[in-house]
């Protein structure tokens, strides 16, 4: 693989859909966690040490919704990264042919104590693991669809001081503090599901405990099903740059995931849910190729590289990034009022920031570790001030593309509300 060497390499293959109709959905649960012996995925100074016990039980959540003749699925992830590019297109098809489910949100939680996805694992594809995770995220999807009922769903959201800016020199650095909760309810007003979308990295538990959990995001999630009696799924945000803050008195991923868990009820009981017979929803894809800051053919590069991580896991980026650092971009609008952008990466905080902002929607959830993984993507301001998250090992794609998968958002967000007329051309 040769470094590629042309500024602000960009391509976009855009599909669109749109529907309207009534609002049906559904929920399901199913255990991921893999065989103990599995290697970890999350820190370097483990590299790709063995699972040898299960801390607390991986779980894949899902939400599908039918608005019309659409149906879209949202699955949430105890798992550090989402599914590679091969597998997410392995789970698309099936579930478009299973369950007629066109689009897919699979969204990690981003814990460093799930299972490494890069590598293969077993002798043969069957065997694998990668494979039981394509077989059991088609199957929650398709039970999700299953149970489609006649639903309504609101949103709602408020500031925490449970986080923080772990890599900005600045004096204030920004801080993205919203936390924002997706209810959806059946006609009988009990929740089918709540989706809770916050941005802090999920790296509690020490990386010397060589036990797959969840980290926070399961303890909290855990409490808002014990409460509510529904799955509750976790959208990790844009938590680059995010590391959890936890209040006084409050130690460890169980703790501190019961006090996100608890604002998140709190919210919940305010979100006032919408049964419109006409609710609209739009969809598009976008993939992109930007240049790759690192030359991973470059033998001293890559004993680096492999020295600091494992010589497999650096041998699968030497294949993913051939053509370029490859972000996909996963964009919905529900009523014209909600909408969710999902992108494959560690993004910023500045992003989701400045996105929500621009979008003027009541409400935007912004995913993060979504349908893929390419690593960091910080701001130009991020990547002036230097740091880790920054770096060309851990941030491979050039300074910029962040903003310009974030432009890509926004112009789909704006399109979909019929402001942007005649529809803009795909870039070449």
């Amino acid at each position: 693989m040769r470094t590629l060497s042309v500024l602000g390499v960009l391509f976009c293959a855009a599909s669109v859909a749109s529907a309207s109709g009534g609002l049906q959905a559904g929920s399901a649960v199913i255990d991921i966690t893999p065989p103990t012996g599995h290697p970890m995925w999350g820190y370097g100074d483990r590299k790709d040490a063995a699972c040898v016990g299960v801390r607390d039980p991986l779980k894949a959540r899902a939400l599908v919704l039918e608005i019309g003749a659409d149906r879209l699925a949202i699955v949430s992830l105890d798992l550090g990264r989402a599914p590679t590019r091969e597998m997410t297109a392995v789970i698309r098809e099936r579930v478009k042919k299973d369950s007629g489910v066109k689009q897919i949100f699979l969204a990690a939680s981003h814990t460093h104590h799930g299972p490494v996805l890069e590598v293969p694992d077993a002798p043969t594809k069957e065997a694998s693991y990668g494979h039981t995770l394509e077989d059991k995220l088609s199957r929650v999807i398709a039970e999700a669809a299953k149970n489609l009922r006649p639903a309504r769903l609101g949103a709602g959201v408020t500031q925490v001081a449970l986080n923080r800016n772990r890599h900005s020199k600045m004096p204030e650095p920004i801080v993205d503090r919203e936390l924002r909760v997706l209810r959806v309810e059946g006609t009988d007003g009990k929740p089918i599901a709540l989706a809770v979308n916050f941005a802090a990295h999920a790296t509690m538990t020490k990386s010397s405990i060589l036990e797959f959990s969840a980290d926070w995001p399961g303890a909290m999630a855990a409490l808002v099903e014990k409460e509510t009696g529904a799955p509750c799924l976790f959208l990790q945000g844009a938590a680059g740059d995010m590391s959890t803050k936890s209040p006084a008195g409050v130690s460890g991923p169980i703790a501190y995931g019961q006090e996100v868990a608890k604002a998140a009820l709190e919210l919940a009981k305010t979100v006032n849910c919408d049964s419109s017979e006409k609710m609209s929803y739009s969809a598009a894809e976008d993939d992109f190729a930007f240049r790759i800051r690192i030359d991973l053919t470059n033998p001293i590069i890559f004993m680096a590289m492999a020295n600091a991580f494992f010589p497999d896991l650096i041998t699968f980026y030497q294949r993913e990034y051939r053509e370029g650092v490859r972000p996909h971009l996963s964009t919905a609008l529900i009523d014209r009022k909600i909408g969710i952008v999902g992108v494959s990466g560690e993004f910023f905080c500045g992003h989701s920031l400045e996105l929500k902002r621009r979008a003027r929607l009541e409400h935007l959830f912004f995913v993060g570790y979504c349908n893929d993984y390419q690593q960091y993507f910080p701001t130009i301001e991020a990547a002036s001030e230097g740091g880790y998250g920054t770096d060309p090992p851990v941030s491979p794609a050039e300074i910029g593309a962040g903003e310009r998968v974030m432009d890509r958002a926004l112009e789909q967000l704006y399109r979909m509300r019929g402001k942007l007329t005649p529809p803009f051309p795909v870039r070449p």
